[in-house]
C-alpha cells in the first residue's frame, strides 16, 4: 500500500471554487470557496441546515456541484478517491465481525491477502478494540460501532478523512475514545476535515474553523481567533447560542 505521509504524492491541497448545490431550485450551499491544505485539522461549524454534511459529500465527490469547481492537488481521480475517505454519522455494520469488517473492505480494495490480517490488527490496535476483533460488528456500543468505522477507513491509509458529527448522541467516555483515535489519525498524518455540533469539541480538536450559516461561507480562520474574536454578526450568535 502507498505510504499516505509522502508528500511528493499528496492530493491536497483541495480547492473549492464558487460551489452552489441546489436540489429542486433550492440552493442548500451557495458560492463556497476555500482551499484546505495538510497538517491542520479542520472543523466546519454552523447551525443545523447551514450545508455542513452537504459540503463534506460535495468534497468527498458524493455529491456534484451545480455550479463551481472542486479541484484536488492530484489530476488523477481514481488516485484521488483511493486516497480520501469518509466516516458517517451512522455508519453501516456488515453481518459480520470487527475484524472482518475491516478485512472485507481492503479486499474489495484489491489489498493482497497475506497484508490483511498486519492491517486489521494495526487498525483495530488504533481505536483500542483488538479485544472485540471476533465480536459480531453489529452488537457493538453505538461509540465501538463509530470506533470501528474509523477503523476500516483509516486501514486503507487515506491521506483525508472526512467526518460526519462521528460522535453524534454518545456519551463522555465515548466520545473521548473517539477523539483519541482521531488525534491519533492527525498525528501520522491524516488530514481530518470533520463536522460537529459540539462547540466544546470544536475547541478542543480544531486548528481551523469553516463557518457556515444559510448555506454560505461566513469565516475561514484559525480556531483561536474564531472562537476569542468572531468576524461575523451570525458566528458571533452561533458562539453565544443565539443562532438556530
Amino acid at each position: 500500500m502507498e505510504n499516505w505521509s509522502d508528500a511528493e504524492t499528496s492530493i491536497l491541497p483541495l480547492r473549492v471554487s464558487g460551489v452552489t448545490y441546489e436540489v429542486k431550485g433550492k440552493r442548500l450551499v451557495e458560492k463556497l470557496s476555500f482551499e484546505l491544505t495538510a497538517g491542520s485539522l479542520t472543523i466546519i461549524l454552523g447551525p443545523n441546515g447551514a450545508g455542513k454534511s452537504i459540503t463534506l459529500r460535495l468534497c468527498h465527490g458524493l455529491l456534484q456541484p451545480t455550479a463551481g469547481k472542486i479541484e484536488w492537488r492530484d489530476s488523477s481521480m481514481a488516485r484521488v478517491r483511493r486516497r480520501q475517505a469518509m466516516v458517517f454519522q451512522h455508519p453501516i455494520m456488515l453481518r459480520r465481525s470487527a475484524a472482518a469488517n475491516i478485512s472485507y473492505v481492503l479486499s474489495l480494495n484489491k489489498v493482497p491477502r497475506n497484508q490483511r490480517p498486519a492491517i486489521v490488527s494495526a487498525a483495530l490496535e488504533k481505536v483500542n478494540l483488538s479485544a472485540l476483533a471476533d465480536q459480531p460488528a453489529r452488537v457493538l456500543s453505538a461509540g465501538e460501532q463509530q470506533r470501528l468505522a474509523l477503523a476500516r477507513a483509516w486501514a486503507l491509509q487515506p491521506q483525508v478523512l472526512f467526518l460526519d458529527e462521528p460522535t453524534s448522541n454518545l456519551d463522555p467516555a465515548a466520545t473521548r475514545a473517539i477523539e483519541q483515535a482521531i488525534t491519533a489519525f492527525q498525528q501520522i498524518g491524516t488530514k481530518i476535515i470533520m463536522t460537529t455540533q459540539d462547540l466544546a469539541q470544536a475547541r478542543r480538536l480544531a486548528d481551523e474553523i469553516l463557518f457556515l450559516h444559510q448555506g454560505k461561507l461566513l469565516e475561514h480562520t484559525p480556531a483561536d481567533t474564531f472562537f476569542k474574536s468572531p468576524q461575523s454578526a451570525a458566528a458571533e450568535a452561533f458562539l453565544n447560542g443565539e443562532l438556530l
